[in-house]
């Protein structure tokens, strides 16, 4: 089984310290491991999360965390905030263009994909991130007084591979050398682990981590043993958290607002600015007290604005948003195969699972309240800060708590090509430990053929098109009969989750290579939930899709490679007038196959042991009786795929 473990992730040429980054939608967080203990940094305010907010103020100056957070009711159109919605994504996605018309700055398109626009020049999202970032090792460097050059950062299990790659870049121009990009539930794995570590339990235990923050949500199953973390399975989504609560609650008081005043204020940037800061301040004190005063001085139009928000109305609000976070939960322990039961711990991570209900919902659904012995705030950077450590040498000390750490994460989606037929063809199936690497064979269906498409797709459908298209290239071919090419697609994600796919043509030696982050862009919340159940709705459909797929490429291929084997000129002096019957027998198949496109698997086989009634015992007659019984050595299937 391939895996990272202390003893064999070390990077080379690593000098210098790792720091662990967690980039968040609103916060982030960065961490040091020196000497075997984790530091959770404070930035120049005294504060150990960051807002992940830059802005500009009225000189033109770049403001990164809190300067930029205060000064966004005074400058709105120049303050950006939840920028990692809209990395690695495509302008005309919906998350994008919802997000649009929620925040105050401009989205524009640059080349199709998201950019932001302040004061007249744009900037892509890797930018902004880069900003916060460089934030982070600004910090790290007061700490450790020393240049800081290399990174762990963190993101979504949920993330694709374009936006991995796109956090990968961010990292590059902020002037860090990221080493790993992990996923922010396994982070939180290894900080919760090595708290059980230290409190002397390391027997055996199923957990599951329920990462709820600011923009995103990611559920991970995982098993840990003696310092062994092991992913069974993730889910996720990768728009939804507390922005969500947030602006449902700013929807309501915008509504409260226009039926005390009579004035409507949804377009106006900087009221909204003010009244987003409220209410994530209410939503925070809700987590503590039963309700919370609402108060803004001239909110609008010279009104002031004051409202008591209960406990009881916040959860009416997002009661929707809460019960959504459980399905993802359901699927990952259906895809472990783990009852409620069986789940020994249940791990809160992020912000937003201090929210009561949510902790209400989880202690229902498995009968016991979840763990909250962690920082929900810093536990992912402190995973981060760990694996920072192992890269740097830190595994490598006797005296060090990670020195036995063994870390197994997985790929959350199926990957695969299309193949003849329009069969989805998987190499590295969901749940697969990565980093990992699969190849397979594949050959052609036409003679001399000059070219093939090579697709690369992600999802659980039996019908390639079916799936999310990732990316696709052409090989050009040596000339050759059908069958007779040997091609090979090479499927390698890294310790990133970044998939790259090779295709070689073995005959003519020709091989080309694409990372998939290059592909057309990521799956949009909508998708990634309507694929995940689709996969459950139409199982049954794509059951007999693939078994309707692999009867009419097995009497393809019986067709032509009897065809094939009569053209021999010694087999027809063998077959003499039968080599007639033979051929009419397959060009009747042939055309059947043709002019019922609609037939079923069944019909398909009872078609193929039709022409083999026909045809075998004729065969066999060449080679004294044997082939009659349908398993002629030499009218055995081929073993590569076709595309």
């Amino acid at each position: 089984m391939l895996a990272l473990s202390a003893s064999c992730v070390v990077a080379e040429d690593v000098t210098g310290t790792v720091i662990g980054i967690d980039l968040g939608t609103t916060y982030s967080c960065v961490g040091v491991m020196k000497n075997g203990k984790v530091e959770i940094l404070t930035n120049d305010q005294g504060n150990r999360i960051t807002p992940s907010y830059v802005g500009w103020d009225e000189n033109g100056e770049r403001l990164v965390g809190d300067a930029a957070k205060n000064q966004a009711t005074l400058y709105p159109e120049q303050t950006v905030f939840d920028v990692k919605r809209l990395i690695g994504r495509m302008f005309r996605d919906k998350s994008v263009q919802h997000d649009k018309k929620l925040v105050p700055y401009k989205i524009v398109s640059d080349g199709g994909k998201p950019a932001i626009e302040v004061n007249d020049k744009q900037y892509q999202p890797e930018e902004i991130s880069a900003m916060i970032l460089g934030e982070m090792k600004n910090i790290a460097e007061k700490f450790t007084s020393e240049k800081v050059e290399h990174a762990v950062v963190t993101v979504p299990a949920y993330f694709n591979d374009a936006q991995r790659k796109a956090t990968k870049d961010a990292g590059t121009i902020a002037g860090l050398n990221v080493l790993r990009i992990i996923n922010e539930p396994t982070a939180a794995a290894i900080a919760y682990g090595l708290d059980k570590q230290r409190s002397g339990d390391t027997g055996e235990s199923i957990i599951l981590v329920f990462d709820l923050g600011g923009g995103t949500f990611d559920v991970t199953l995982l098993t840990i043993d003696n310092g062994v973390f092991e992913v069974m399975a993730t889910n996720g989504n990768t728009h939804l958290g507390g922005e969500d609560f947030d602006q449902r609650v700013m929807e309501f008081l915008i509504r409260k607002f226009k039926k005390k005043t009579g004035k409507d204020m949804s377009k106006d940037k900087r009221s909204l600015q003010k009244l987003r800061r409220e209410c994530e301040r209410v939503k925070r004190q809700l987590s503590q007290d039963m309700s919370a005063k609402v108060e803004i001085d001239n909110l609008f139009d010279g009104e002031d604005f004051v409202e008591t928000l209960t406990r009881a109305r916040f959860e009416e609000l997002n009661m929707d948003l809460f019960k959504k976070t459980l399905t993802p939960v359901k699927k990952v322990l259906k895809d472990g195969g783990v009852e409620t039961d069986e789940v020994n711990e249940i791990v809160l991570v992020g912000g937003s699972t201090r929210i009561p209900k949510v902790r209400e919902l989880i202690k229902e659904m498995f009968g016991k309240d979840p763990n909250t012995g962690i920082n929900p705030d810093e536990a992912v950077a402190y995973g981060a800060a760990v694996q920072g450590g192992i890269l740097g040498g830190e595994g490598d000390n006797p005296n060090s708590e990670v020195k036995d750490l063994l870390l197994l994460d997985v790929t959350p989606l199926s990957l695969g090509t299309e193949v003849h037929g329009g069969g989805f063809d998987v190499l590295i199936k969901r749940n697969t430990v990565i980093p990992t690497k699969m190849s397979k064979d594949y050959t052609t269906v036409q003679n001399n053929q000059p070219s093939i498409r090579c697709t690369v797709y992600e999802g659980e459908r039996a019908q390639a098109v079916k799936n999310h298209l990732l990316g696709e290239f052409s090989l050009d071919l040596a000339p050759a009969p059908r069958g007779v090419p040997r091609i090979i697609l090479t499927f390698e994600i890294d310790a990133n989750g970044i998939l790259k796919v090779t295709g070689e043509d073995t005959g003519k030696g020709t091989k080309k290579v694409i990372t998939v982050s290059k592909g057309t862009g990521r799956l949009s919340e909508e998708e990634i939930q309507k694929m995940q159940d689709e996969a459950e709705q139409y199982a049954e459909e794509d059951r007999m899709f693939r078994e309707k797929s692999e009867a009419k490429q097995e009497l393809e291929k019986f067709v032509y490679s009897t065809l094939t084997t009569i053209q021999d000129e010694n087999v027809k002096t063998k077959l003499g007038d039968a080599v007639n019957d033979v051929e009419e027998a397959l060009r009747e198949a042939g055309e059947w196959l043709e002019d019922n496109d609609d037939a079923q698997a069944e019909d398909i086989i009872a078609k193929r042991k039709e022409v083999e009634q026909i045809i075998h015992p004729i065969m066999g007659s060449m080679y004294g009786g044997r082939g009659s019984s349908g398993d002629d050595e030499d009218l055995d299937d081929e073993e590569e795929e076709e595309l």
